[in-house]
């Protein structure tokens, strides 16, 4: 007869202790239903992030699926987490934040460079027609992309790249989603943005500021939203 599942406790971003179950097995949380609740709650609603469709989508995307085992049991707490190859998997809030900043439609057919672990591919892809997805590091790429196959997202479409330079067989986008920071803002994204469309990117080197722009009459309009803190764009954008 199996003994009861040990507990994990897990500090939520607002410094509330949640109580979950874990695997007797390896130690990963079995009850992340519970854990996700927690981490909307807390991290996201009770913070800024109003957008209904926003929550729904976080509450629906499973983050432990997107991250390396041994990250599992940190799945759902406030922070970014490694990945392997130098990068990471963004904090949920930010994913999130970026996510209400650049407004997804249902219609809309969104540019994403720095697929990473195909997380934040995953959470636009429940709120819009298609994702369109470049990531630089190979072997991540091929992760993410059997990732989002298993998950059964085929409305994302996975490249490895490099991101600086867009997609521009898909142009124009009505959005794009930057998960890297280049020094500057690459022109490519922006020529591949539709007129009315939105970007959302993290610019900088030491010092990064995410910026939110709308293309407006050809004309574009910037917005910085939020210090942040993300790994560097790198090919083409190093040369720039």
């Amino acid at each position: 007869m199996k003994g009861p599942l040990p507990l994990l406790l897990v500090l939520t971003g607002t410094g509330t202790a949640v109580m979950v179950m874990t695997s007797s097995r390896d130690g990963a949380c079995a009850d992340h239903d519970s854990a996700r609740k927690a981490m909307v709650e807390n991290q996201l609603r009770n913070r800024d992030l109003k957008d209904a469709r926003v929550l729904q989508a976080m509450l629906k995307v499973g983050r432990h699926r997107f991250v390396p085992a041994d990250q599992v049991p940190h799945a759902y707490e406030d922070r970014p987490l490694p990945l392997g190859e130098g990068q990471t998997i963004s904090q949920p809030y930010i994913a999130a934040f970026m996510t209400e900043k650049l407004a997804p439609k249902p219609t809309d057919v969104v540019l994403e460079i720095g697929t990473g672990s195909g997380y934040q591919a995953a959470v636009l892809a429940e709120l819009v027609k298609h994702v369109y997805t470049v990531e630089i590091v190979e072997t991540l790429a091929k992760r993410a992309k059997a990732t989002l196959a298993d998950l059964g997202y085929t409305n994302v479409t996975v490249r490895a790249g490099d991101g600086y330079k867009g997609w521009a067989e898909h142009a124009p986008f009505d959005a794009v989603i930057v998960t890297c920071a280049p020094a500057h803002i690459p022109q490519p994204l922006v020529d591949q943005l539709k007129e009315g469309g939105r970007m959302v990117i993290p610019v900088g080197d030491y010092h990064q500021e995410l910026v939110l722009l709308e293309k407006k009459l050809g004309e574009v309009e910037k917005k910085e939203v939020l210090p942040v803190v993300f790994v560097p764009m790198t090919g083409e954008a190093m040369r720039k």
